[in-house]
């Protein structure tokens, strides 16, 4: 099935990246996305081991590297700003606690957007309302009133995929919280913080500044315990106030960050959560990214496992001659073991910030970390189509 018609539900980041090599190995590729544009700014992501040479196999890694933070490190600092603990950008190759390569996740979008704009077809401001397919296709209709016939579509929507209710059943039998709450906004960048971002942490709760390519503002970042959040995600407000009682009494520069939670652009909360899925396709839809295997914030490879899976996903379906049954069971097999050790390290990050006391945090396994950022081949996939490469 040469020249497959391939719909992408997704445009953030695993989306773009799925389309970049789709239309490599030869497939048409729509991508829709309900909101009306790029969504900018949001919380730095990580691009660490592999998923360093996936970006050069793609030809983006000066330009990703031009859209970097830049951040220099990391400060642990007690309540008074005395340094603890420092942890270099340089440490274990760029591959540490803060990554060598970290950017803005909308500036990561849009690097991939740029990239891919001009051989795929965008759609912003518009949904898949239903789909319904046969063995020869899948037909999706779509809120803004069209109806459209695709050979395969992949839902990369994110943590709260749409596309994955409705094809696999409902949110809650899929995502598993963690017990954690994060939270994120910018303010004014009135700290002094320049390179390097500020972390000050208490048992179950840590608030801290990250540096962005603006300098004029700043990153501010919080996380609390909660064994449930029963807020609506639509109503901010109550979101602001919960964010206030859980850092009531925090110290350090926690006060004057809250002072600006009422006039900021773009603030974030929500819990912190993981999907586990027994199987990531069904018939001719698939799931890319958070949407079938989110390891949450707490791992640092989200963006990795969207990145990597973006690259096998298209590679074995083009493998399996746009065959759905053997492209996505090649895909699933490849690249389970690198989610599952990727949502342990999640897991296990998640526990040490709820840990009642230092003593009281998990061990940290070596090999299951280098697992976790190197753990998986990558084919080189010699002999499929690459667009790339024609001249």
């Amino acid at each position: 099935m040469s020249g497959s018609k391939v719909l992408v539900a997704g445009a953030s980041i695993a989306g773009p990246a799925l389309a970049h090599w789709l239309r490599r190995r030869g497939a048409e590729v729509t991508v829709v996305e309900r909101a009306p544009e790029l969504r900018p700014g949001g919380q730095a992501v990580d691009a660490r081991g592999v998923t360093k040479e996936v970006i050069r196999r793609m030809g983006l890694d000066a330009a990703v590297r031009a859209a970097r933070t830049e951040t220099a490190g990391a400060h642990t600092v007690d309540a008074d700003g005395k340094v603890l603990e420092t942890f270099s950008a340089e440490d274990d190759g760029g591959d540490g606690y803060i990554s060598e390569i970290e950017i803005l996740r909308g500036d990561l979008s849009r690097v991939l957007y740029d990239d891919t704009r001009d051989g795929v077809e965008y759609v912003f401001g518009d949904r898949i309302t239903e789909l319904t397919q046969d063995a020869d296709g899948v037909d999706v209709f779509f809120a803004g009133g069209d109806r459209r016939r695709f050979d395969l579509v992949i839902g990369a929507d994110g943590l709260h995929s749409a596309l994955r209710g409705m094809v696999f059943g409902p949110h809650e039998q899929f995502v598993r919280h963690l017990g954690l709450v994060l939270a994120f906004y910018t303010v004014p960048n009135e700290f002094g913080l320049e390179r390097w971002l500020l972390d000050h942490q208490m048992p179950g709760r840590s608030a801290g500044l990250r540096p962005i390519p603006d300098t004029t503002r700043a990153m501010a970042l919080f996380s609390f315990t909660s064994p449930d959040l029963d807020i609506d995600y639509r109503d901010i407000a109550a979101q602001k106030q919960l964010l206030r009682e859980n850092m009531t009494g925090m110290g350090w520069l926690t006060p004057r960050i809250l002072t600006h939670l009422d006039d900021t652009p773009d603030f974030y909360l929500d819990q912190v959560a993981q999907v586990l899925m027994d199987r990531w396709s069904s018939g001719r839809v698939g799931l890319l990214g958070d949407a079938a295997f989110s390891s949450s914030p707490m791992s640092g490879q989200g963006t990795g496992l969207a990145l990597v899976g973006a690259y096998l996903l298209a590679g074995e379906l083009a493998a399996a001659d746009w065959n759905p049954e053997a492209g996505f069971a090649a895909y699933e097999a490849r690249m389970r073991p690198f989610v599952e050790a990727n949502q342990e390290i999640g897991r296990l990050h998640a526990l040490s910030l709820a840990a009642p006391d230092p003593d009281a945090e998990p061990e940290w396994d070596l090999d299951l970390i280098d697992r976790a950022i190197n753990g998986i081949e990558l084919p080189d996939y010699d002999g499929l189509p690459d667009s790339r490469l024609v001249s």
